[in-house]
């Protein structure tokens, strides 16, 4: 936990699972991307939902949700989910925070790993998990989440999509803000279009929670670029320019998905930007 300017900061576990190495390294080998980390009999390596926990005086907020509990065994089979150790209620709970208590939800986008979440289901019916929270989602990627492309359709959820939609507490927003005092916005659009992360900084410290434009330690080195990512030479710039950024004035930069570290620093090296230390949030 960290405290920036009025912010109380915290990283949470929500759950593990897992995805094709080869998919979230895109054009690296994997005699490369094996070296940082390890992989199962599926080719499948080991991932976080690492979500933040953000506190003032006045609001309680979440960036990202998780998973969520409302897959079904078949798809949660597939993408290896493990809520055995962590989930967010728990996470929650373990803070003394309760759903109801969340003010404001920012999901830097509606992928099933990192909105998931904000949906449950009760008999036959969808709910927000989150019923009294603002949720936030910037409306480039809002346009594509209700008629995303074949290439990156499975990475959404209907469920999910239609219960934000119909549940009366989704804010659109068009473009970078400063959301709340300290705390803004900042977008991508190389993983998907209008993927929103969150930067949150005093006059001595800056936090960034990049989501997936870097979603590992694994992933700083610039060519580390998932497959997912619907336009690879945009997020190749916007890493140059984030990283280049968080390099000159020493971020903290919050991992989502990696196992093993919640936040990191980066520097430049030899061969352009490496892990420089890890930080414990």
């Amino acid at each position: 936990m960290i405290h920036i300017g009025s912010y109380q900061i915290q990283s949470l576990e929500t759950g593990r699972f897992a995805l094709d190495g080869g998919a979230m390294f895109g054009v690296v080998p994997k005699t490369l991307w094996s070296r940082a980390t390890s992989c199962d009999e599926f080719n499948r390596i080991p991932l976080a939902m690492r979500v933040l926990l953000i506190r003032s005086a006045d609001r309680i907020m979440l960036v990202d949700v998780g998973f969520g509990h409302k897959s079904g065994q078949k798809f949660e089979t597939i993408y290896g989910v493990d809520h055995s150790r962590y989930t967010l209620e728990s996470s929650l709970s373990e803070c003394g925070m309760r759903p109801e208590e969340i003010t404001d939800v920012i999901l830097t986008h509606c992928h099933f790993d990192h909105m998931g979440g904000a949906v449950k289901r009760e008999g036959d019916e969808f709910k927000l998990v989150f019923p009294d929270a603002r949720h936030y989602v910037q409306q480039s990627h809002w346009r594509w989440a209700l008629n995303p492309t074949e290439r990156d359709r499975a990475s959404f959820q209907r469920e999910d999509i239609d219960t934000l939609r119909d549940g009366g507490r989704l804010t659109v927003i068009d473009g970078p803000c400063e959301l709340f005092p300290g705390l803004h916005l900042s977008i991508a659009n190389g993983h998907t279009p209008g993927l929103q992360m969150v930067k949150i900084q005093d006059s001595e410290q800056t936090l960034f929670y990049c989501s997936d434009l870097m979603p590992t330690a694994a992933h700083v080195p610039l060519p580390y670029i998932m497959g997912y990512d619907l336009n690879p030479l945009t997020t190749l710039e916007e890493k140059r320019r984030y990283l280049s950024q968080a390099c000159d004035e020493n971020w903290i930069i919050a991992l989502e998905h990696d196992p093993n570290h919640a936040a990191i620093r980066v520097r430049r090296g030899k061969k352009g930007f490496e892990l420089a230390e890890v930080v414990k949030l």
